[in-house]
């Protein structure tokens, strides 16, 4: 078993693509394992206020449809931050 001292979070990214640079998140999800070993699960669909090429849905199956009335990043960073 971890024995942790600090917390532990694992954070998992899909993005609209891979170009660092034009590309947008779309999901967060987080996993945060406690000093107890208690572990929380956050997922979040967030709208990227762009359209998701297909190429990408078909590895994540996110769809603009089911993001569109999800919050933006800006809405949503500090609650993230938190």
């Amino acid at each position: 078993m971890l024995q942790l001292t600090k917390p532990l979070a694992f954070i998992d990214l899909e993005t609209t693509g891979i170009n660092l640079g034009s590309d947008r998140i779309i999901e967060i999800a987080i996993v945060r394992i406690g000093t107890d070993s208690k572990q929380t699960v956050k997922r979040k669909l967030i709208n990227p206020e762009m359209s998701i090429p297909p190429s990408s849905s078909e590895i994540h199956g996110i769809t603009d449809e089911m993001v569109k009335s999800a919050p933006t990043f800006k809405q949503v960073a500090n609650e993230i931050k938190q």
